[in-house]
């Protein structure tokens, strides 16, 4: 892991991708048949303004050739996606060990709250690399006790009372390809788009 991905300048947008691979065949009668690989990971490609001056562009296209292509993995912090629109009060940790699948037992929250985290919001676990999607809205109970429904399945499970990270969500990851290249216009402004590939 070779740092943060710089956030100024910032994107001019970004697109995020969900990858999930599915095996899917039709049969002679055309019946339906699929099965999921099991794997899910992010896609999440930047673009910037064209009239990056080069005191703006020079910090990015450094830290990118840093990374020697897709050989190193970073952060990054995407503006907005990354913290979550729930009420995210309290300081929320696992509920219990040995924990699998897309229900995953929490604690710590603020108690009785509606919209803990909602449907669309990043979480992720501090021992853990990858991030994962709230997919139904949470709520706390009287003991600040929650469920969280998730996608995809747990990769691993995480320890008991582990951190939950739900503000400035920071995604792991490696760019999607070797090659890095920029426009430069007159008179000297830059432009720039990357492509990361979630990576744990």
């Amino acid at each position: 892991m070779s740092g943060i991905y710089p956030s100024t300048p910032a994107f001019l947008s970004f697109k995020i991708s969900s990858i999930q691979p599915t095996l899917v065949s039709i049969s002679h009668s055309l019946a339906r048949q699929a099965r999921s690989r099991g794997g899910q990971r992010w896609l999440i490609e930047g673009t910037y303004p064209k009239h990056l001056l080069r005191e703006e562009f020079a910090p990015l296209i450094a830290f990118s050739l840093k990374q020697r292509g897709q050989f190193d993995t970073f952060q990054i912090i995407l503006p907005k996606w990354s913290t979550a629109r729930g009420i995210a009060t309290g300081t929320p940790t696992v509920d219990g060990a040995s924990q699998a699948g897309r229900v995953i037992h929490t604690k710590g929250w603020t108690p009785s709250q509606t919209g803990i985290l909602l449907a669309g919001d990043f979480i992720k676990f501090a021992g853990h690399d990858k991030v994962y999607m709230m997919t139904v809205d949470a709520n706390s109970n009287s003991l600040g006790l929650a469920d969280l429904n998730i996608e995809p399945a747990l990769l691993k499970s995480p320890n008991d009372s582990e951190t939950l990270i739900v503000t400035d969500v920071p995604f792991s990851v490696a760019f999607a390809k070797d090659l890095h290249e920029w426009i430069v216009h007159a008179p000297l402004f830059n432009e720039f788009e990357v492509s990361f590939v979630e990576a744990w």
